[in-house]
């Protein structure tokens, strides 16, 4: 099964409850991988401190232009829907940071002036955090590109066991390449109005993908009931709440898994998850059923 974290917003707490949870469900089954899809800022393994064992690193192909060759005709340039390429009168100029290496500029060139080169633009980082499998995407400095590296990263994925997918925050394309072919997407909310706001945008982003989702509030007061009452009426589980705690939050800025702070939270997740699997399945025959 494929679980997903995400939230609307940065902040929430989302890294916490994904290790967490991977960390939790260790013993439920006999592999769980943790992805850190945050390709931007990935921090999974700050909590989960992983034992590196192997990299790979992820390019993208560029165009790189013929001078000799090139006519200046510009229908490389009047192809690309990013601008990756200008045409002047002089001569066509690449920017390479704007490419998304679909490699039409060298289809459609009549004069076959067009050679696609690799241009590096992250790695993926492999290990182990003491049972679970680790795998983290890391964009490269100055690359503006992340959804490639997101793939990649994904890839470390199997059929077998539980994958823990730590997205990354808000709603964007990443988020959308993080959250794409989840079994389901828990969003982590906190119960402020900016926190109702950003959980709206994230259920119609995961809705809009036709993954199924439920709440998560974090730093959750005796009154959340601002979340709450957007859940039922959006027909949305709250599946936990976390409290807001002096204790919770000094052990998260020490990267100290919600785990190790008290036993009762690895009993809440893997509680959390067997809600998770009933609703999938139960979403499922709905679908049959349909």
């Amino acid at each position: 099964m494929i679980i997903a974290v995400a939230s609307g917003k940065g902040g929430t707490g989302k890294t916490t409850v994904a290790t967490s949870m991977a960390l939790s469900l260790q013993d439920m089954s006999s592999e769980v991988t943790f992805i850190d899809c945050d390709v931007e800022e990935p921090n999974g393994h700050i909590f989960l401190c992983p034992q590196i064992t192997g990299s790979d690193n992820i390019y993208i192909e560029v165009p790189e232009i013929d001078r000799q060759k090139c006519t200046r005709c510009g229908k490389c340039a009047d192809l690309c829907a990013f601008n990756a390429l200008l045409a002047t009168s002089d001569e066509v100029i690449v920017f390479p940071e704007f490419c998304h290496g679909c490699g039409g500029c060298r289809y459609f060139c009549p004069v076959e002036a067009v050679t696609m080169m690799p241009k590096k633009i992250g790695t993926v980082e492999k290990g182990l955090a003491g049972r679970v499998k680790f795998a983290r995407g890391r964009l490269e400095v100055g690359a503006a590109l992340s959804p490639p590296v997101v793939d990649a990263v994904k890839k470390h994925s199997t059929d077998q066991g539980i994958i823990i997918l730590d997205a990354p925050p808000g709603t964007s394309c990443p988020v959308i390449h993080s959250v794409r072919g989840s079994d389901f997407c828990l969003l982590v909310a906190e119960p402020t109005s900016f926190g109702l706001n950003d959980l709206d945008l994230a259920v119609q982003m995961v809705r809009s993908l036709g993954v199924p989702c439920g709440v998560l509030i974090n730093r959750a007061r005796e009154r959340s009931c601002l979340i709450e009452k957007y859940c039922r009426e959006h027909e949305l589980n709250v599946l936990m709440k976390i409290p807001l705690s002096k204790d919770i939050a000094g052990a998260y800025s020490r990267g100290i898994p919600l785990g190790a702070v008290d036993g009762k939270w690895n009993k809440a997740f893997r509680r959390i998850y067997r809600d998770i699997r009933e609703l999938v399945a139960n979403e499922g025959n709905n679908r049959y059923q349909r």
